[in-house]
């Protein structure tokens, strides 16, 4: 009784908070989507939203159904696309994601060659920080994710992809701009621009800076910002300095927009994981690109 359709219908519901806006997406009248809902409740015997004005919020028998409808829906397809491929068919979909910097500066060059080999095959990556791409692989929601460090979890399994170096970047207008270096001490003595929690960027920062010596909740924090790209432009604006990949700075540095300045006895290198779920298997066409991921290293 749980069909397919009907989860899929309840799992746009709760991705976008709204019976219309669900009906919209898929094509379906809202009277439609109810009675899918309403199916679910009676055959549940539970509520699965709650109405709060124009938004619906999923109980806790809906956040319980949500993670196993998204499992549900991920296994129906991995079946098709297992099958397709045991024909010779190299097609099927596969829903990766990745924190910002391997999914903004390294993962869209080897989109490029994987899909040179297999066009047939569609990719879709899901950006975001390293706590949120973790939680999206616990959860089923994606095939594996690209992540900026090893997480700890009982159902992750994070295997060493590349490597990558944090640097200090300052605007070329800042006080600091005519030194060589600087000491960890004098992090202290000026404002910062930093990444939000949970991103790999900020914890490694933290990681560092504790082992020099240097408590990070001392650092003059003056804005959190969710996005690499976002970091750069404030230091560029002259707001405060920052701790970014080294990768991610290359063609700002060659235009002379943002300068790197190296702290004393502090190098903060790092790795990038591909991190999966320890018990899922991977379908072949998924596992087609990982083993490719693993080939670029």
């Amino acid at each position: 009784m749980l069909d397919l359709h009907r989860l899929n219908i309840f799992i746009k519901i709760v991705e976008l908070k709204s019976f219309s806006k669900a009906a919209r997406r898929l094509f379906l009248t809202q009277p439609t989507v109810s009675q899918h809902v309403n199916f679910l409740e009676r055959y549940l015997g539970v509520p699965l939203f709650d109405r709060l004005g124009k938004e619906v919020r999923p109980t806790r028998a809906g956040r319980i159904l949500h993670t196993y409808a998204l499992r549900l829906l991920r296994m129906a397809d991995d079946a098709e696309c297992a099958v397709a491929f045991l024909k010779g068919t190299k097609s099927g979909t596969i829903v990766a994601g990745a924190s910002n910097i391997p999914g903004e500066y390294v993962l869209p060059g080897i989109l490029g060659r994987f899909k040179a080999m297999y066009p047939e095959i569609a990719v879709t990556v899901h950006l975001g920080d390293t706590g949120g791409i973790v939680e999206k692989i616990v959860n089923y929601e994606i095939d594996f994710g690209v992540i900026g460090a090893r997480i700890a979890h009982d159902q992750l399994q994070c295997t060493r992809f590349i490597d990558d170096e944090l640097c200090l970047i300052i605007a070329p207008v800042h006080p600091w701009a005519g030194r060589r270096d600087v000491e960890v001490s004098e992090l202290l003595t000026v404002p910062f621009v930093m990444r939000e929690s949970g991103s790999g960027t900020r914890l490694m920062v933290e990681q560092a800076l504790s082992k020099a010596g240097l408590q990070p909740s001392r650092l003059s924090i003056i804005a959190e910002l969710g996005s690499n790209s976002a970091i750069k432009q404030a230091v560029k604006a002259g707001l405060g300095i920052s701790f970014v990949s080294a990768r991610s700075v290359a063609d700002e540095i060659g235009m002379k927009l943002i300068m790197t300045l190296p702290v004393q006895g502090l190098q903060i290198r790092r790795s990038f994981y591909i991190a999966r779920h320890k018990k899922r298997t991977l379908p072949p066409v998924v596992r087609e690109f990982y083993q490719f991921l693993l080939k670029q290293r």
